[in-house]
């Protein structure tokens, strides 16, 4: 099935949530009605971005705060220091529920809804309601809502059939993770975090071993260090495997690392998908949506009407994403999916994702308030990551998490840029570029052409705007044919625009709906 897109244009001077300036922010979207995997990877991949069903993509040299498309390269990332901390962390409190102390106030992989897509929740409910073509318009909304009339009882009964099956259909779907992993995605604090141009530091332990090492090595010409790891560290909660004692742990290893019998707590990671809606997904809606009602209300300070199901439906459950299961793609296929975080038998935190042909798209986190301390928001980010390295076993293209957009001129947004290595995309361009080379141009400036290459142009861009595909009138025509039934002069414009936006490719393979 064809992608179908409805261009609503630019919108300029609306709230920024990033900056707080009240008429900053200017984007373009479109409400798209359904969408393949592969038109959307290829938008992404051009500085676009989706909320529920609407695809937006900022006007970086004008807008408040230009928002960079970010991607990590989960194939060559180490762990940081501080990852590693909040592994050990949850690992700490599934064996022997050891709570730390600490601030515990993590950040989202984006600020609050409205933030992300287009400065308040009534443009979209707006836009939605105005959309021509409602035949398109699958609302997931007004599903649930029949369906719970129809039922009239609580979505708990059919979860209880559906929870014993739940493992066995989880490895099914791709997750293929021991029954008690979590996840989570927010972010170090400003100021806090480690100075991304400058090499990580060394551990003061490590320093101090080197130094016992040169010691008796000139102690001991022979070499024989065998007491040294007598006298190293005291026995880890984890011994490390034989053999692997001196290399450092992998993320794998740090995430997955067994647990004893009598372990104080268990840790599940579920993936469902969300869009179109599978029996899991429905079965735990109502637990789902509590979860991300008590983090709107704790953690954004929403007054308690303001998160509602059909909010919570339209924002984080509805996708244009068509689901896709090709021989050769992943086990769980391809699509919108919730990734459901289960302690003790009950969610905890949500990731929502979309896995494109390349990668790993993180689209929003919510979480229990309760479970701050366990830093949900850093180590969903690193469970997405493994996850996305997991993919990528069976399906060799797909080697790429992509974390959203990245702010360098708000602070709270910068932390995306410590999962090493991660690139930028160019604005001009659309090349992607090792964040270390764009930071120095980011400290001077908001906007910035990342390509070094001056003579660089969009290889992608729309260079025969004649064979954009339009859908009018039930008929599908190039634009070179569709344009001569015009005489607005100003729909020439419209759709030049969004075919220099969203490309080539993309303009031949998608309809753009007409009325």
């Amino acid at each position: 099935m064809a992608s179908v897109v409805e261009y609503k244009g630019l919108k300029a001077g609306y709230h920024c949530g990033y900056c707080d300036s009240e008429e900053g922010k200017v984007s373009c979207g479109m409400w798209a009605h359904s969408m393949t995997v592969q038109d959307y990877q290829d938008l992404i991949d051009r500085g676009w971005r989706r909320s529920g069903k609407y695809v937006y993509k900022p006007v970086m040299n004008q807008t408040c705060c230009p928002q960079y498309t970010i991607r990590c390269r989960p194939l060559q990332f180490q762990p940081s220091k501080s990852h590693k901390k909040v592994l050990k962390k949850m690992l700490k409190f599934l064996v022997k529920g050891e709570i730390s102390r600490g601030n515990y106030e993590d950040e989202p992989m984006e600020p609050t809804m409205e933030d992300a897509v287009a400065g308040d929740f009534g443009l979209i409910n707006k836009l939605d309601i105005q959309c021509d073509l409602k035949t398109f318009g699958d609302d997931l909304t007004e599903r649930f809502e029949s369906e719970e009339k129809q039922k009239g009882r609580s979505p708990k009964t059919e979860a209880a059939s559906e929870l014993i099956q739940s493992q066995a259909m989880e490895e099914k779907l791709g997750s293929g993770e021991p029954s008690r992993p979590v996840r989570a995605p927010p972010a170090p604090k400003p100021g806090k975090g480690a100075d991304l141009s400058k090499p990580p530091c060394r551990k003061a332990k490590e320093i101090r071993k080197e130094r016992k090492r040169l010691k008796l090595m000139q102690q001991n010409p022979a070499g024989q260090l065998e007491g040294l790891q007598a006298q190293g560290e005291p026995p880890s909660l984890f011994p490390p495997k034989a053999n692997k004692s001196n290399q450092p742990k992998s993320l794998e290893d740090l995430i997955f690392e067994s647990l004893p019998e009598n372990a104080s707590h268990k840790l599940e990671v579920r993936v469902v998908r969300s869009s179109p809606p599978s029996s899991q997904f429905k079965a735990t809606f109502q637990e789902s949506y509590q979860v991300y009602k008590r983090y709107q209300m704790v953690i954004h300070k929403d007054p308690p009407d303001k998160p509602t199901v059909s909010q919570f439906t339209r924002f984080l459950c509805s996708s244009p994403l068509e689901a896709e299961n090709p021989p050769n793609g992943p086990d769980c296929g391809y699509g919108s999916f919730h990734q459901q975080y289960w302690l003790d038998g009950r969610i905890v935190a949500v990731g929502v994702i979309d896995i494109l042909p390349s990668c790993v798209s993180s689209v929003y986190l919510y979480y229990d308030p309760d479970y701050s301390f366990l830093s949900l928001g850093v180590y969903s980010a690193l469970r997405e990551i493994a996850f996305t390295r997991q993919l990528h076993q069976k399906t060799a293209q797909l080697s790429y998490y992509y974390m959203g957009f990245y702010i360098h001129s708000c602070p709270k947004m910068k932390y995306k840029g410590q999962y090493r290595p991660s690139d930028l995309l160019c604005p001009e361009t659309y090349v992607w570029v090792p964040i270390e080379q764009c930071l120095p141009s980011l400290d001077n400036s908001k906007y910035c052409r990342f390509n070094p290459d001056p003579e660089a142009v969009d290889e992608g861009r729309s260079k025969d705007p004649d064979r954009l595909q339009v859908l009018y009138k039930k008929a599908i025509l190039p634009y070179g044919a569709y344009k001569k039934h015009q005489r607005d002069p100003a729909e020439e414009a419209v759709v030049l625009q969004y075919g220099r936006l969203v490309g080539q490719r993309c303009s031949e393979r998608m309809l753009l709906f007409r009325n």
